[in-house]
Formats: C-alpha cells, sequence, structure tokens
C-alpha cells in the first residue's frame, strides 16, 4: 500500500512537473494559478479589441488591417484565458485592391461584435471605402460575405445598437487622413437587418472641447434606460477612457473622463469593450500601446455609481478609476484551463495555423501546406528596382507574443544553380525590418543579415555577410541542377525590443549573426516576426520547406 502511495506521488509530481514545464515554457500566461491575473491578459498586438458575450462563451475581435486572414475571433470562458478560434475575413475587401500588394495601415479599422437574434455580427470602418460587416450563426464555422453597408471615405470605428423598438443605430467617429476633420462622434440609423445606412448622420458629441481632443473608438450601449457611449480620448499613447450618457440616442450627453492611466504604467489606456459575465460582474477589455511589441490587452473590474462606470480602482474615490496591474479572476462557472493564443508550430496540418497571417490576400502562388510535414513558402519575385521588402506580400508572420522570447526556425532553403539571388529566412517586420536570411551565391549559400530603416520611405536595406555554407545536397532538377541548405535560424527578442538573431547548422549550437537590431512597430501594427523568401525578378523562383517554427520563453 504504501508503495502504491509513493507511485502514485511520484506520478503525480513528475506530471506536475511537465504540466509546469509547459507553462513556463509559453512566452505569457497571465493566469496566475491561484484565482489572480496579471494584466495584459494578452501580450500581443489585437488592436482596438471588442467583446461580445453569449451564456458562459465569450468572443472577441480585433483590428487586422491589411493582413489575412483578417478579423480575428478569440474565445474565452474567463475573460483571462484566450485562443484563436477562427477568422472572419478570408480576404480583406475589395479583394482585388488589397491583394495586389501590402496596404500598410489601411484595411479593418476597429470592429465591433454583437449577437442579435441568433446571430454574430461584426461590423468595421475601412477608412478608404467604407463601413463594412459579416455575420453568422456560428462564429466557429463559416462567416458571410462582407456586405458594404456604406461607402464614403473616413467612416472609422463602428458599433450598432439594437434598441428595444427595434430600431437599429450606428454610431461611428471618422479619421481625419481621410475626411479633414476628426474629434467627433455620429450616428445614424440602419435599416431592420443591419445592412444598410438609412438616415444622415447626426453629430452626438464634439471633441474639439479643449478637454475631449481626439474622441474615437465609440461603442454603443444601452443600460437602464441611458444610453452610453464609451469612447478614449486625448490620443492612443497618451490619451484616456471617457464615458458619455443620454437618455436619447441622439443627445445631448454627458461626459466623464472614468479612466486614465493614474499612478500605473499602463499608458493609454485606449478602446475598449464593456463586458457583463454571467455572475453580474461588469468587466473592461482595452488596449495600451507597447510601441514595437504592439497594442496589447488590459482586463480591468468595472463598477457601476449613480449610473455612471468607473473602471479599474479607483483609490481617492474621485470616479475616475486607474489600469489594475493584478487582480482577482472574474467568477465563471466551472474549472478553466490555462490558454494562450497559439504560437509554436510544427506544421503537420493542411491548414495554416491560426497565429500566422499573410502581409496581404493571399494567393496560390504564395506557398503551400502539406502532408508531409512542412510548410513550403516560394520567392517572391522581386523588381530590380525594389529597394527593400516593404511591398512584399507573401511575409509569413505573427504577432509578438510577450516582451521577451525566442523564436527558432528549421528550416530547409532551396535555389536552381541558375538563379543568383534568391533569398529565403526569418524576419522582424516592422517601419524598421531586420532579416536573416540565405542567399545563393555561385556554388555555395551566403547567410546574410539584412536591415533597413524606414522601409516605406524607401530607403535601400543593407545587408551584411554572415557566413558562407555549403549545400546540403546539391541534386539533377531539369535543365539546372538544384541547391539545398538545411539549416535553424533563430532570433532571441529581449527587453525593448531588441533582437538578436544567431543561427545553426544541427540545431544545437548557435553561433552570433551580426550586431543586435531595434524592432521597431510596423503601420498600426507592432513588429511581426515569421518567414520571408525572395527572388530576383529574370530567375527562377526558389523556397524554403519550413519544418517547425518555435517559441519560448
Amino acid at each position: 500500500m504504501r508503495l502504491s502511495r509513493f507511485l502514485i506521488t511520484a506520478s503525480l509530481i513528475v506530471v506536475s512537473a511537465v504540466i509546469a514545464e509547459a507553462r513556463d515554457n509559453r512566452a505569457w500566461v497571465p493566469d496566475m494559478g491561484d484565482g489572480t491575473y496579471i494584466n495584459p491578459v494578452i501580450n500581443a498586438d489585437y488592436s482596438d479589441p471588442d467583446v461580445v458575450a453569449v451564456g458562459d462563451d465569450f468572443y472577441m475581435t480585433a483590428s487586422s488591417f491589411g493582413c489575412a486572414p483578417g478579423l480575428p475571433i478569440l474565445h474565452s470562458r474567463d475573460l483571462v484565458n484566450w485562443d484563436i478560434v477562427n477568422y472572419a475575413l478570408k480576404e480583406v475587401p475589395p479583394t482585388d485592391f488589397y491583394g495586389s500588394a501590402p496596404r500598410h495601415g489601411k484595411g479593418v479599422w476597429a470592429p465591433s461584435i454583437r449577437f442579435h437574434d441568433g446571430e454574430y455580427y461584426i461590423y468595421w470602418g475601412d477608412p478608404d471605402f467604407g463601413i463594412f460587416m459579416v455575420k453568422t450563426a456560428d462564429p466557429l464555422g463559416e462567416w458571410s460575405e462582407p456586405v458594404l453597408v456604406k461607402a464614403g471615405k473616413g467612416m472609422i470605428d463602428p458599433t450598432p445598437l439594437w434598441d428595444d423598438d427595434g430600431r437599429v443605430y450606428l454610431v461611428h467617429a471618422w479619421a481625419a487622413s481621410r475626411s479633414r476633420f476628426n474629434s467627433i462622434v455620429t450616428i445614424c440609423e440602419l435599416n431592420s437587418d443591419g445592412t444598410k445606412v438609412i438616415s444622415q448622420p447626426v453629430l452626438v458629441f464634439d471633441g474639439n472641447d479643449g478637454v475631449n481632443h481626439t474622441i474615437e473608438g465609440p461603442k454603443l450601449y444601452k443600460r437602464n434606460g441611458w444610453y452610453y457611449i464609451f469612447a478614449p480620448a486625448g490620443g492612443v499613447v497618451d490619451g484616456w477612457q471617457i464615458v458619455l450618457r443620454s437618455r436619447n440616442i441622439y443627445g445631448p450627453y454627458e461626459s466623464r473622463i472614468v479612466m486614465a492611466q493614474g499612478d500605473t504604467p499602463v499608458n493609454g489606456p485606449h478602446q475598449g469593450a464593456w463586458i457583463d459575465n454571467a455572475a453580474g460582474e461588469s468587466w473592461f477589455l482595452h488596449f495600451q500601446d507597447r510601441g514595437p511589441y504592439g497594442r496589447v490587452i488590459h482586463l480591468n473590474p468595472m463598477a457601476w455609481n449613480e449610473d455612471w462606470p468607473v473602471i479599474g480602482e479607483d483609490p481617492d474615490g474621485d470616479g475616475c478609476g486607474q489600469p489594475v496591474m493584478r487582480h482577482k479572476k472574474p467568477a465563471v462557472s466551472g474549472k478553466v484551463a490555462v490558454t494562450v493564443p497559439p504560437t509554436s508550430d510544427d506544421f503537420n496540418s493542411r491548414t495554416l495555423g491560426r497565429q500566422w497571417q499573410w502581409h496581404a490576400n493571399y494567393n496560390d502562388t504564395y506557398g503551400f501546406t502539406s502532408d508531409m510535414g512542412f510548410m513550403r513558402l516560394y520567392g517572391h519575385i522581386l523588381s530590380p528596382d525594389a529597394p527593400n521588402f516593404w511591398e512584399v506580400p507573401n511575409l509569413l508572420l505573427q504577432k509578438f507574443p510577450a516582451e521577451e522570447f525566442t523564436a527558432t526556425a528549421k528550416v530547409k532553403i532551396s535555389a536552381k544553380a541558375s538563379s543568383e539571388g534568391v533569398m529565403s529566412g526569418l524576419i522582424v517586420m516592422g517601419w524598421d525590418y531586420g532579416a536573416l536570411g540565405v542567399e545563393k551565391t555561385g556554388d555555395n549559400f551566403t547567410l546574410k543579415l539584412v536591415t533597413c530603416h524606414d522601409a516605406e520611405q524607401g530607403n535601400r536595406q543593407e545587408a551584411e555577410t554572415i557566413a558562407t555554407i555549403k549545400p546540403s545536397r546539391v541534386y539533377e532538377a531539369g535543365l539546372y541542377p538544384n541547391l539545398e541548405c538545411d539549416l535553424y535560424l533563430r532570433v532571441k527578442v529581449g527587453k525593448g525590443a531588441v533582437c538578436k538573431f544567431s543561427y545553426s547548422l544541427d540545431g544545437k549550437k548557435f553561433i552570433s549573426a551580426g550586431q543586435p537590431f531595434q524592432a521597431r512597430a510596423g503601420k498600426w501594427i507592432g513588429a511581426k516576426t515569421g518567414l520571408f523568401s525572395v527572388t530576383p525578378d529574370g530567375n527562377d523562383r526558389g523556397w524554403m520547406d519550413i519544418d517547425n517554427f518555435t517559441v519560448t520563453k
């Protein structure tokens, strides 16, 4: 009996150690395992989040701009542990515009997600084309084709409200970059099925009041006969949360600042979503802009005082809260597993992992999944005039998952003997980028660290030669032999988003590659890491087979 108990205890210790090791190996885990959580609950770039509660399930979506697939769908049972379960957009509309090249900073801006009459709705603004909507009865299944609810420029951040009398309203903000004005909130009416705007917009709040400049991201709600508009003001980096309320949908609205940075390191805090859980608790999810790390997601408790919300903790009792750094988890029924959005990928599926997005709408010529244990990425054909990788659409990228992490790719790089300059490898992409790539040079491969600053401005990238690597294999393939190179490419991201590249021929001994690179955010998105492959125009396309991509702390 004692031996049996000893074996059981030993087994439990081993199992616990395995679980702990798996947990510790994840780049960021907000669930502390003791009934509390730490912020951010998602330490990755999910800009402009919105959330809907249906039963015991929470579904979140966020801005995806020109990346595809778009409109990520995340799921949680407790608002702390999240997983990516779907995308609502396979392609960003109009598909021809967003498929021909990367459209940095354009596309899907600040979506809202709502549940009405058995269906989930997502509305978003494209500042160049108008307000769109998709819907579904099953958020894990297929979403409808996008509907253009209203065409035009400058309309952003829309949220619908199905009122008690059956009428449907839409609130949204305006982008100065297209309309030449901003800091206002307008409301219009939709038809009964929410597919078309049927009235002129009405100005309901003017942030040009000397206080609430740059008001945007409005979310429209109704509670106890009050209409509420939650919105950030003051700008993404240094702003605050305000709430507007009125007994009439068109106002006039009173305003109050309900959360600001206070004595915390959480700058902003910016656009988000009020949500109630089944236990009757109120919570608020919002983002914090962290530069190269993107716009990470925070969860704050919310209380009501005389029909005004107070978000976060309010130590001085003035009605304006500040973000919490650690807090008791939301109440739930049953046990919730510790879950984080995926990062590592062994590419053993015919479906691309949900952590990955292309830099433009997918084209079949970008590459393919397979049943052979790898993902194939073909070289994008570069014009001789292309100064850098800013216009490369087939970058296969994922978000930074934490402040500090290491990403390692095991790859096989291929190029025809006749195709000089074909290059594939690992990249950290933003307005500045750094890439560790293998270039076909004569009878060998040359390992290079490529960097570019202010890529959008057309600056030419610079390359530092790191090493000459002999082919792992050369074999006959038509008119010209094919050369292969097997190796491991790694980037270690440290505090401040300082990136150190290295490589290995055996996966054990890694050799430093060049000087550290300072990552920088992209256009409205954080820096991303992933894979690239390019081929100079006139050459046969090279390619890279990605065996696995592993992210650790």
